[in-house]
């Protein structure tokens, strides 16, 4: 190498803060280079134009968590308790709940499994009751581990989580009741009044998880979450994750909220802040509070998810109307087919099927992106 260690540390490190320094732009241009192909499934092109099939935010993390993130890299060697502790004190002022009722981990994806962990540990032989379909990694996790999976089909029609079955079917072997809202791979978002009204009556009976991991993008999240049933006292847990509008996916990040107790529990099978990194911490120090970034990248969102609606209209699709940063639609063949012809079109999309159709789910991406998968659904169609 032409620089010496110090040097290439110096300059990587001046590059990363002129990179999150960057102005309200926020750093679109890298956006549109190809994916990397260790990144994508085998079968992708290899000039991906759109990766849509994960539900990430391409428009994080913002300048301040980059900015962060540099700064941080210097303090590598050092382990970060106080930034988990600064953390937790920051989210809990923010959810109006002590520190003590946030577990912090590295993505929500580990507290949904320690919480499966707990209750097959707690209730040998017992049942997870949700709808189906929904995001399935904490029922997986407890059916891996010698629990029943309870499946409630959503409403016809209106594919929303049908509360009323859901609560007759609660019995003696019902362990953990589990809502993801909004609903993933739906993207419908359940009526907050009826969601909080269930989760006081249910979570008087069994323990109630909601995951939140889109709440942001119902454009309302106060609105939306069942916090304050959390701070009435309620036998509830609610997931939140820094994966989607904050962007943070690849660094991970989320916490769980609940009473004290059960999260001390859940924290023995995983999540507490020694799972995190210094550069995550700094980073979501940095962006939790960054209002700016937030509305920037809702907005972006928002605009994405309109010209995704209007393009499947233009080529004759309904759509499910979503809360996120996806949108689940009816396709017309095979699923799998779908996704192939998709992918050869330079586009990939995730596919699923219930109540006798296929469908296809499509993540929320730059404009660039949202138009590459106009154009294959043109050739597709």
């Amino acid at each position: 190498m032409s620089l010496n260690r110090r040097e290439w540390l110096r300059s990587g490190l001046l590059a990363g803060i002129g990179v999150a320094a960057a102005p309200a732009a926020y750093c679109e241009p890298w956006l549109d280079k190809p994916e990397s192909a260790a990144a994508l499934p085998p079968t992708a092109p290899k000039a991906l134009k759109a990766r849509l099939s994960a539900n990430e935010n391409p428009y994080g993390p913002s300048p301040k968590a980059l900015k962060a993130i540099s700064e941080a890299a210097r303090e590598g060697f050092l382990y970060p308790f106080q930034y988990g502790t600064e953390l937790q004190k920051m989210i809990a002022e923010a959810e109006g709940v002590a520190p003590e009722q946030i577990l912090l981990s590295a993505g929500s994806g580990a507290l949904l499994h320690a919480t499966a962990l707990e209750f097959a540990h707690r209730n040998p032989g017992g049942s997870v009751l949700s709808a189906d379909p929904t995001y399935e990694q904490l029922v997986r996790a407890a059916v891996m581990h010698g629990m029943a999976w309870d499946k409630v089909p959503l409403t016809s029609g209106t594919y929303d989580h049908n509360l009323e079955e859901m609560e007759k079917r609660i019995n003696n072997k019902t362990s953990l009741v589990y809502l993801c809202n909004p609903n993933n791979p739906t993207g419908v978002t359940m009526n907050p009044d009826t969601l909080r009204a269930f989760v006081d009556r249910v979570s008087a009976q069994k323990p109630v998880f909601v995951d939140e991991a889109y709440i942001h993008y119902t454009g309302d999240p106060k609105k939306y979450t069942v916090i304050e049933n959390i701070k009435q006292g309620q036998n509830v847990m609610v997931a939140k994750t820094f994966s989607k509008i904050y962007g943070m996916a690849g660094l991970r990040m989320g916490y769980m909220v609940g009473q004290p107790d059960m999260l001390k529990t859940i924290s023995k099978w995983g999540g507490g802040p020694g799972s995190l990194s210094m550069t995550t911490l700094r980073a979501a120090l940095a962006c939790f509070k960054d209002e700016e970034f937030i509305q920037y990248s809702l907005g972006k969102g928002l605009e994405a998810r309109e010209f995704l609606y209007t393009t499947l209209k233009q080529n004759g699709y309904t759509y499910l109307p979503s809360g996120t940063n996806f949108v689940l639609f009816p396709i017309r063949m095979n699923g799998d087919d779908f996704t192939g012809k998709m992918m050869e079109n330079g586009v990939s999309v995730r596919q699923w099927k219930f109540d006798g159709q296929y469908w296809c789910r499509v993540s929320l991406g730059t404009m660039d992106q949202m138009k590459a998968f106009a154009d294959a659904l043109k050739v597709v169609s």
